[in-house]
C-alpha cells in the first residue's frame, strides 16, 4: 500500500521548504516560504482543509526536518494487551504519544503508560518501529510519523489500571487478535498484529517498517 501522491508531494515539498529555510538566508528564505505555501496548498486541497491553517501548521516546525516519533507502551497480562479509551475520539490505543525530547524512548513509554493508565512500569524492549505512511487509509498528516512500540512490565503485577480522566476515560485488557474499535491515527491495526505474534514468540525480532 502507498500513499496519495498529493500527499508525498505536499510532505517532500514541506520538507524542502523547513531544510532550504534552515539553511538558507537573504531572499532564499523568501523563496522558500514560497515553496511552503505551495506544499500546504497541495496538503489541504487533497485533504480538504483550510491551506492558512496547513501553513500556519508547518510553519510551527524549525530546524532540519525529521520524522515526528510516536512512542506507546506495550503491557501484556498473559495473552492480552492493555488499551485505553481515547476522550477525543472515542477509540482504543495502546498508550503513548509524542516523545518527549528530555526523555530516552523507554522513559517516555513508561511516562505514557503511568499518565494514561495509572500503572508504573518499566521499559523492557522494543518491539517494532512502524511508519504511519505505510497505512495510506488513515487520514493524512503533513509529517512523516514513526510509531515505537515498547514492552514495560507494570512494576506491581496486582495493580489495577485507571483511565485518566482527561485523555483517556477508560481502561482494559485486549486480545490483540481482536481489539475493540481502535483510535486509528494513534494506534495501527497492523501494530497490535505485530504485538500478537511477539506475545505468542518472543523470539521473533523487533517489527521493522
Amino acid at each position: 500500500m502507498t500513499e496519495p501522491r498529493w500527499l508525498a508531494w505536499g510532505r517532500e515539498l514541506a520538507a524542502i521548504a523547513q531544510n532550504g529555510r534552515y539553511f538558507a538566508s537573504g531572499f532564499d528564505l523568501e523563496r522558500y516560504a514560497d515553496v511552503r505555501r505551495i506544499a500546504a496548498e497541495i496538503l489541504a486541497e487533497g485533504g480538504d482543509a483550510d491551506a492558512e491553517r496547513v501553513e500556519a501548521r508547518l510553519a510551527l516546525d524549525d530546524g532540519y526536518a525529521t520524522p515526528k516519533i510516536d512512542v506507546r507502551g506495550v503491557v501484556a497480562r498473559g495473552s492480552r494487551v492493555l488499551l485505553v479509551r481515547e476522550v477525543s475520539d472515542g477509540g482504543w490505543t495502546l498508550p503513548g504519544g509524542w516523545a518527549d525530547p528530555m526523555d530516552s524512548p523507554g522513559r517516555s513509554a513508561a511516562r505514557e503508560v503511568g499518565e494514561e493508565a495509572g500503572l508504573s512500569v518499566d521499559p523492557v524492549g522494543l518491539l517494532g518501529v512502524f511508519d504511519r505512511a505505510g497505512h495510506p487509509d488513515l487520514a493524512p498528516h503533513p509529517f512523516r510519523v514513526w510509531k515505537l512500540l515498547v514492552r514495560c512490565e507494570p512494576r506491581d503485577p496486582s495493580a489495577v489500571p485507571r483511565a485518566d480522566g482527561v485523555e483517556t476515560d477508560d481502561v482494559g485488557w485486549f486480545d490483540p487478535s481482536d481489539p475493540p474499535s481502535l483510535s486509528l491515527g494513534r494506534t495501527l491495526p497492523g501494530m497490535l498484529t505485530a504485538v500478537a505474534a511477539r506475545l505468542a514468540d518472543p523470539s521473533l525480532p523487533p517489527h521493522l517498517d
